[in-house]
């Protein structure tokens, strides 16, 4: 199901152009990754997503709504967004009132508001911390604490900005399974990244960035295996289709490009046979 439709959006930034004519969907049960350089319009594009920027040309639908025909209210409560930076999104006394505050104003029932405030605590590792201040907490702790308040509400799409800035490995591994767990519940996510590895291991497509203009997008491993669409973007390829282009300036051939480690090691063992089999 297509849930979000961007249809040849124009937007600048005082006469400066931020989107150049940018067609994208975002489906329900899928993650997608935007990726590219600082100053490719990746923020400026999820913006348009729940309404907090308006196409100067072309539109944006949200579940069948055009944008510039609903407020950004009503566009919230089926598109959350967590930015890059969580010191923009918190602003209440203790971790948990954090949390509670957007459902309450979404008008959910206190004992139902509090039981998912508990769950998402516990999700994002913050249980410990539900009376401290969001402001005593690290950067990475207030990324969770920002994406927790978004979860707790349930929106229909969840876009995560840097979802994995100031993250260690295993906090990377727990929004990882935030991730498959809302893709499982027939949620949209889209992700922000500049982590082509965490974007090759959660994403189910990609689209490219450069200069306000959509460069590719398609399948996540047709994509991430594109050497030469991820230098125009200016990013780095991930390690193991990396490696693979070593093997092969090497002589060793692959019959496909992998693009995680599993698929390496499948390429490997099928090269390994047909060696033996000589």
């Amino acid at each position: 199901m297509e849930a979000i439709v961007v249809e040849d959006v124009y937007f600048s930034y005082d006469g400066v152009p931020a989107l150049r004519g940018v067609s994208l969907t975002v489906r329900s049960g899928e993650v997608l990754a935007i990726m590219g350089e600082n100053g490719a319009g990746k923020t400026t594009l999820i913006k348009h997503f729940n309404g907090l920027l308006k196409p100067e040309k072309g539109r944006v639908l949200v579940f069948g709504i055009d944008t510039r025909e609903a407020s950004v209210a009503q566009l919230a409560r089926r598109v959350g967004v967590v930015f890059q930076n969580p010191d923009h999104q918190l602003f209440a006394e203790s971790v948990e009132e954090e949390v509670l505050f957007a459902m309450k104003n979404m008008g959910l029932p206190l004992d139902v508001a509090r039981e998912r405030c508990e769950q998402v605590l516990k999700l994002m590792g913050l249980e410990k911390h539900r009376h401290r201040s969001p402001y005593s907490l690290s950067v990475g702790e207030r990324k969770r604490l920002a994406i927790a308040a978004v979860l707790g509400y349930g929106p229909d799409i969840v876009v995560l900005d840097e979802p994995t800035a100031g993250q260690d490995f295993l906090n990377k591994c727990k929004i990882g399974g935030v991730i498959a767990a809302l893709k499982a519940e027939g949620r949209g996510i889209v992700i922000v990244t500049h982590d082509v590895e965490f974007a090759a291991q959660v994403a189910d497509r990609v689209a490219l960035m450069a200069g306000g203009r959509i460069v590719r997008v398609g399948p996540a491993h047709e994509v991430l295996t594109d050497e030469e669409a991820i230098r125009e973007v200016r990013l780095l390829s991930p390690q193991v289709p990396c490696t693979a282009c070593m093997l092969r300036e090497r002589g060793i051939t692959l019959t496909n490009t992998p693009l995680l480690p599993g698929e390496l090691y499948l390429e490997l063992v099928r090269l390994l046979r047909r060696q033996a089999m000589r």
